[in-house]
């Protein structure tokens, strides 16, 4: 018996003819085995290099129906011998050259296209009408958006019942017939858990919050799913669907999840020349009380060695009870001790609250509140301890594209937190409003706009008596980039500096990325105090305006800014550098 024993092969040399288009060529080299394995640091055999030649008939026949061209002639030659007619078990010793030779042909066009029956409302692809370059992929966008639009019509086993595509060669038309079976219309049926150990069924059917008996919808089955994965008790969410629908007209939905690890723990820290050093830790549980309840420790420090005043601590925790009134709005409780040593005042703080988190959709989200905090602060006013009794509100559109390096989009986040006094202070009524909008332009440069407003109010208390740590200011990373750290005020009349009453933040970046990961920023950013109540003009303005790079990383922009003050006390006399990660806003 004789071994035959293959050596591995040297650098492959493929060579693509044809008359081809630039496009054409582009794809067809992309969808090439061969053309990959050419530039490949891995050596394969012969044997392995015939396999790959007679897998990419079929690969590149594929890109050039997706193309339009279904009258292709594919020719591979390997050192001069068609790839097809070499067999398997007589592989050439050695292969050191192939020829890819493609004629395309003439590409066709739709001609004659009819897709029945149409749920309302349906969209077929824009380019699938007659005249268009008959692609592939157009017919099966075709029967995903016909089949799409009848499930979302409560026909959850609507398919392809039958096609009819004709090629007609002599006038390069492609006919296509297509028919839909769209099924009976189905409801919700039994919710089937699986794969749960620790987390309890009966919670994981409540947080789901499947409406059986109602018509069975893409959509709702999405959004249960987006519930559980929401909870973070869940590494994965899959809702399978029955392969068949029951008698009774109703589809039964098995809910498979895979739970994380009941708990986490994390830590990290910054450092910056004007905030210093900050330390942050966190523990975490998961699954509390076996109903996907989570339970977080925080602890924070920061300041330490900055230019903001002293030293800054926050300790925290809070309990989430995901789905507590109905699916989609969850319990909360927290305590935490802040203390926060500011460049113009100090406020030491405890406060215990609880709420509730309405979650409307990925997009939006409200909340409501009540809380007692009790505060020891000092500013140039003096000392004072206040207790208030809160109830805070909010709510939150987040219609971004991303939230680290927004291009698309807009941002909203309102709170509104009226308080009574219980000492040391008045009632009054505390609110806080971010608007952000993004628009991009270009493709190759893309060139973002965005934009920022804030805009604070405080009303009730007179400055003298209102909690010290509810007043704004002005000036650094968060508001006006150029100026220093809190620098705008209220200034009294023996020169020293307490907040307002009344804020308006502006910001405007422009945000220009190259083809590469580098980018570039000019930005200008604008702040007003009042000790009005709403900015009425009479306040004191100051303005910043800088340049900055972008790096383009996974997890989001390292971002470097160079800002100066354009009016103000310190017009021109300073330069800021801000370091972070992510857009400024």
């Amino acid at each position: 018996m004789t071994l035959l024993t293959m050596a591995p092969a040297a650098a492959l040399d493929v060579t693509l003819t044809g008359d081809l288009d630039e496009d054409l060529r582009a794809s067809l080299e992309g969808g090439s085995l061969l053309i990959e394995q050419s530039t490949a640091e891995t050596e394969v055999t012969p044997q392995e290099i015939v396999a790959i030649a007679q897998a990419d008939y079929q690969r590149l026949l594929a890109v050039l129906y997706d193309a339009g061209y279904y009258g292709a002639v594919i020719g591979i030659r390997l050192d001069g011998r068609e790839a097809a007619s070499i067999t398997s078990v007589a592989p050439p010793r050695s292969v050191s050259a192939a020829v890819v030779t493609i004629s395309p042909g003439k590409q066709f066009r739709f001609g004659r296209i009819e897709v029945t029956p149409l749920a309302t409302q349906t969209e077929l692809p824009d380019q699938f009408q007659p005249g268009e370059t008959a692609q592939l992929s157009l017919l099966r966008d075709a029967v995903s958006a016909a089949t799409t639009g009848w499930r979302a019509q409560g026909h959850a086993k609507a398919e392809l019942r039958d096609q009819q595509v004709t090629a007609r060669h002599a006038d390069g038309r492609l006919d296509a017939r297509l028919r839909i079976d769209p099924g009976p219309r189905l409801r919700f049926g039994d919710l089937t858990i699986e794969g749960n150990s620790d987390v309890r069924t009966a919670r994981i059917a409540e947080i789901a919050g499947l409406p059986k008996g109602t018509v069975f919808s893409p959509e709702e089955l999405e959004r249960s799913a987006a519930r559980l994965r929401r909870t973070g008790a869940f590494r994965s969410v899959a809702m399978i669907e029955a392969r068949e629908p029951g008698a009774d007209a109703t589809l039964d939905i098995t809910a498979r999840v895979t739970e994380e690890r009941p708990r986490r723990f994390g830590f990290g820290g910054e450092v910056s020349t004007v905030e210093g050093v900050s330390l942050s830790a966190f523990w975490m549980h998961r699954n509390l009380l076996g109903g996907a309840e989570r339970l977080r420790f925080d602890a924070e420090i920061a300041g330490i060695g900055g230019d903001t005043g002293g030293t800054d601590f926050r300790v925290g925790a809070r309990f989430d009870r995901p789905a507590t009134f109905n699916e989609d709005t969850g319990l909360y409780l927290l305590a935490e001790i802040e203390q926060q040593d500011e460049v113009n005042f100090f406020s030491r703080q405890a406060t215990i609250g609880a709420g509730i988190e309405r979650i409307a959709s990925d997009e939006r989200k409200y909340r409501f509140g009540v809380a007692l905090r009790r505060a020891n602060t000092r500013d140039a006013f003096g000392d004072n301890q206040y207790a208030l009794f809160m109830v805070p509100a909010g709510a939150t559109f987040d219609y971004r594209d991303t939230a680290l390096d927004a291009r698309t989009g807009y941002y909203f986040n309102a709170d509104v937190t009226p308080f009574a006094a219980i000492s040391g202070a008045d009632n009054g009524v505390l609110t806080q409003l971010d608007l952000r909008a993004y628009r991009t332009f270009g493709e190759t440069r893309p060139t973002t706009i965005a934009l920022r407003g804030q805009l604070g109010s405080l009303v009730g208390p007179a400055l003298s008596v209102a909690p010290a740590d509810f007043l704004f200011y002005s000036g650094g990373t968060d508001t006006v980039r150029g100026h220093d750290y809190q620098s705008l005020g209220v200034e009294l009349a023996d020169g020293q500096l307490v907040g307002g009453r009344s804020f308006i933040g502006l910001s405007a970046e422009l945000r220009m990325r190259t083809s590469g990961n580098l980018g570039y920023v000019g930005f200008l950013d604008a702040g007003y105090i009042g000790e009005e109540v709403f900015p009425d003009g009479s306040g004191e303005w100051h303005s910043g305006a800088g340049v900055g790079l972008r790096y383009a990383t996974p997890i989001g922009p390292i971002r470097l800014d160079l800002a100066v003050p354009t009016s103000g006390d310190d017009s021109g006399s300073s330069l800021q550098v801000y370091i972070g990660i992510g857009q400024a806003f």
